[in-house]
């Protein structure tokens, strides 16, 4: 049984009136702009089933955009973030739908610029938050540990240099996820640590032939 947390029982310190849908909704922008590292040209912010019906009146959209932009749960820019300057210059819209495949607070962070991507995530309560998609891939990334991030081309032996790398700094791995869209091409690798890793080793990681693309996720703050 996991075991629960304070975090669990009384819910993030935050700004706005839900957890769900606004320290989540921040929570999850604040994961989906460390997976794209850069401002992008374009947002889309497309909002789903109680995310669509309520954010608007409990602040996900608001909490999407301050995320995004990097303010964390008790920001009081949150409130104001259509007003600050960053806001101001940075081009993005949302849309609604509702969807019986997906979760009742899911969100899909549509990335337009120098790479396209498409990040998807839940909102699951008292402020949790998953990212369950980046682009065709499954992910398991919660903000609850530091998390590795890679693309690749599928190919024998991956996964054992990765993890070769991670182990040289005596960091353990709490869980490892791959994906692919088919073999021998495009593949994912999603790892959870105990610990944060070196930029020397994400540096290496990233030097590894075939190796297309790394991010290393911070673990978010409670």
């Amino acid at each position: 049984m996991k075991q629960r947390s304070l975090f669990d029982v009384i819910s993030p310190i935050m700004t706005g009136p839900s957890s769900s849908h606004t320290a989540g909704a921040v929570r999850l922008g604040m994961l989906a702009r460390s997976i794209y590292k850069n401002i992008p040209q374009r947002i889309i912010f497309k909002l789903y089933n109680s995310f669509a019906e309520t954010g608007r009146g409990h602040g996900t959209d608001k909490g999407l955009l301050a995320g995004f932009l990097g303010y964390g749960v008790d920001s009081e820019n949150i409130k104001k973030i259509f007003t600050i300057q960053e806001a101001k210059k940075t081009d993005y819209s949302f849309e609604y739908e509702q969807n019986i495949d997906r979760h009742p607070n899911s969100v899909d962070f549509i990335l337009e610029g120098s790479l396209n991507m498409t990040i998807s995530g839940n909102s699951i309560g008292a402020g949790n938050v998953e990212i369950i998609k980046i682009d065709d891939f499954t992910s398991k990334i919660s903000g609850e540990f530091n998390t590795l991030l890679l693309f690749y081309k599928d190919k024998p032996g991956m996964i054992s240099k990765v993890s070769t790398l991670i182990q040289q700094e005596n960091i353990n791995i709490a869980s490892l996820d791959c994906d692919r869209d088919a073999r021998g091409q495009t593949a994912s690798m999603c790892i959870c640590l105990d610990s944060e890793i070196s930029k020397q080793i994400i540096q290496k990681i990233e030097e590894i032939d075939d190796v297309y693309f790394v991010r290393s996720i911070k673990k978010l703050e409670a």
